[in-house]
């Protein structure tokens, strides 16, 4: 089940197709064509190659015919089977526009942006795919209001890449203004996303400038979602903290890598049942029936 993070993150580029234009050009260097319009096609590739193949979005530039198509991933983790798919990606998208084709991946982990920056080499004689892999080191620091509200998915972008470190409390105060200027439901998502990738103390900065006395915010929404979303936004943010060591417990015991899917599952187990009662399983159960427990649909 893909994260809330992994799903964000798609949604900023679905917003502002041309979000994967500027990010291959300013944060990657990478020379593109010229196009009049960039827009989303279907995402599933499984017509051109006979298997299921659905990447996470797929963006195609145009100047009258096709010119380049962008196959953008968002990938929070390690999946071995990724290097083995990706170029068909890529190989697919191309026999379908019939013009050059890119992979741009998206990852908030610098360890995974240098482990994903190899090209996939595919067979003798050097063939390979380069990769284009856009870590958080890579996404522009947006402070400036003015210029987030131009480019509120670049703004959310900068929060989500720079949310842990020391100017996170900036680059959440941009975010959310830009977002606080766009309709409710895309607002709301953006707000979400900012909050959820905030370190503790950051959220704490913005709950102490909620409270500044003088303080008035600009707009109705960022009134209603300072009031009611910065709860949401710390309850996320303490299952994030819980989450990272019950997933360290349980590959240890389990002395392999969860699955995404099983990822998800105790993630789902952790909202139902709590840290504590997650952490006694670890200890209670043997490596095989923590991996029956990972796969039960209601965690017994």
């Amino acid at each position: 089940m893909p994260s809330f993070l992994h799903e964000g993150l798609v949604e900023l580029f679905r917003n502002r197709p041309v979000l994967a234009v500027e990010m291959l050009v300013e944060a990657l260097g990478l020379a593109v064509p010229g196009f009049t319009e960039a827009r989303i096609e279907p995402a599933d590739l499984s017509e051109i190659i006979p298997r299921e193949l659905r990447a996470d979005l797929v963006v195609l530039l145009l100047d009258d015919r096709p010119v380049l198509v962008i196959v953008v991933e968002a990938q929070l983790q390690f999946d071995p089977d990724k290097p083995f798919v990706w170029p068909c990606y890529v190989v697919g998208a191309r026999a379908r526009y019939r013009c050059p084709a890119c992979l741009l991946v998206v990852t908030p982990d610098a360890a995974l942006t240098r482990r994903l920056s190899q090209p996939i080499a595919l067979g003798p004689g050097g063939f390979a795919l380069p990769m284009f892999v856009l870590g958080p080191t890579g996404v522009p620091v947006v402070t400036d209001i003015p210029e987030a509200m131009k480019r509120p998915e670049l703004a959310v972008l900068s929060a989500v890449a720079h949310g842990q470190t020391e100017v996170a409390l900036e680059v959440a105060v941009a975010a959310l203004a830009a977002s606080a200027g766009l309709d409710e439901e895309r607002g709301a998502l953006y707000g979400d996303l900012v909050l959820s990738s905030l370190s503790e103390a950051a959220r704490r900065a913005l709950e102490e400038l909620k409270a500044m006395r003088n303080y008035e915010y600009q707009s109705e929404f960022a009134r209603k979602y300072f009031a009611q979303g910065l709860d949401e936004g710390r309850k996320e943010g303490r299952l994030e903290g819980e989450l990272k060591p019950l997933v360290h417990q349980f590959e240890r015991r389990l002395a392999r890598a969860l699955t995404p899917s099983e990822r998800a599952i105790l993630v789902e187990r952790l909202r139902e049942q709590g840290a504590e009662r997650v952490g006694d399983v670890v200890l209670d159960l043997s490596p095989e029936d923590l991996a029956t427990w990972l796969a039960a649909s209601n965690g017994h």
